[in-house]
């Protein structure tokens, strides 16, 4: 964590989001959104990490079982009724992951025989690569502090899932992804590409199979060789500048994870890692240059502006090590200079904590609108360990 000052409002909002969305709450029917909870997941986890209190640990355990009993199933007015998996009631419970997860939206998914509405499109429920590779990292770090083998495997279950279903070949010869799949993962509902998921693909595979699942992934229904050969050769030459904070705090949030995995894990990813790097600088830059940092709250979406703290919070993480005098070699000399122009940048970590920190700017319909993700990737900002680290 950051500072010990900061321990008391990161247990202050998640137990807020923990009561409101029906986590603590018997009485409430559990609002369960899948990137939110991913986040709040590791969350939970550094709460315990810097506390030792078991209660913690336990919420992030009861969030899984949470999300996988909710978000794994059907939605409630669906006729479609039990796992989307397909699977029968104990055998889902075993293997909740194996039909991917929904995202949570408050509107039903767009049927085949619908017109696309780009609008409605953002309240439609259905399934998103990204958010599903955010929860296969949560699993991972709830098996790393828990060890239990349990989420390792739904992590890898639920990565031969998706890449089953978003990954397809055009008839190009050259692979590429859908941004969006239906609920039950029958069929596109929006076809794009997303820019960064074929990275974020990449990254979150190399770390399901780093020594933490080494026993998984020698069996081969787990092995995840195929799907990271053909993800690498979907990001192959591609671009991955981007002006938006959420977009850039996701790249620096992976590329630390390659960092991990290269100084930690004895992996050869080294070159990728100077690229997602010199990657995240002109985006930086461009969004400095907009100004919207000076805006008002109400023009302005919080949750996007955690995301770029997150990612900072990666890059001073990469800068202690990087200069650390323990720690010298030929290769983190070579990013010594990329990682130094980034550290400009580290003071807009305290510049957006501390604007939204403001209780009159939590009052902004940016903030009310979208409070139980704004929360959490508050509480994520003021503590990235759990979310961040290896």
């Amino acid at each position: 964590m950051e500072s010990l000052l900061g321990l008391p409002m990161v247990r202050k909002l998640m137990n807020q989001f923990a009561e409101t969305t029906g986590l603590m709450s018997p009485k409430k029917v559990p609002r369960r959104y899948l990137w939110t909870d991913a986040f709040a997941v590791c969350n939970f986890l550094e709460l315990y990490n810097q506390t030792g209190e078991a209660k913690h640990l336990q919420l992030a355990v009861s969030l899984v079982d949470q999300v996988h009993n909710v978000l794994g199933r059907h939605r409630p007015e669906d006729p479609r009724k039990g796992w989307i998996s397909g699977l029968e009631d104990e055998e889902g419970k075993k293997h909740p992951t194996q039909g991917g997860l929904r995202i949570g939206k408050s509107l039903d998914e767009r049927k085949p025989n619908e017109p696309p509405d780009e609008k409605l499109e953002w309240d439609r429920d259905g399934q998103y690569y990204h958010y599903l590779t955010k929860w296969m990292h949560a699993l991972h770090q709830i098996g790393r502090v828990t060890q239990d083998s349990r989420f390792n495997l739904w992590a890898l279950e639920l990565a031969k899932t998706a890449h089953a279903h978003f990954v397809y070949d055009p008839g190009s010869g050259r692979k590429r992804m859908v941004w969006k799949m239906s609920i039950d993962l029958s069929y596109p509902v929006v076809p794009s590409m997303g820019h960064h998921d074929p990275l974020d693909g990449l990254v979150t595979y190399r770390e399901l199979q780093s020594p933490a699942t080494k026993d998984l992934k020698a069996s081969p229904e787990y092995n995840l060789s195929q799907e990271i050969s053909e993800m690498a050769a979907i990001c192959a030459g591609k671009s991955w500048v981007s002006d938006d904070p959420l977009g850039i705090g996701g790249l620096l949030a992976d590329a630390y994870r390659v960092f991990q995995l290269t100084f930690d894990g004895g992996h050869e990813h080294f070159d990728l890692l100077e690229i997602m790097l010199k990657s995240s600088l002109p985006g930086l830059k461009s969004f400095l240059e907009q100004g919207s940092l000076t805006l008002p709250a109400h023009y302005r979406l919080p949750f996007r502006e955690f995301g770029l703290s997150i990612g900072l919070g990666a890059v001073k993480r990469m800068a202690r090590r990087i200069n650390s005098p323990f720690e010298k070699s030929a290769d983190l000399t070579r990013l010594e200079p990329t990682i130094q122009q980034m550290i400009s940048y580290l003071p807009l970590i305290e510049e957006i904590e501390k604007f939204w920190l403001e209780p009159l700017r939590q009052k902004a319909e940016t903030w009310t609108d979208h409070q139980d993700i704004n929360r959490v990737m508050l509480a994520t900002s003021l503590a990235p360990d759990g979310f961040l680290n290896l």
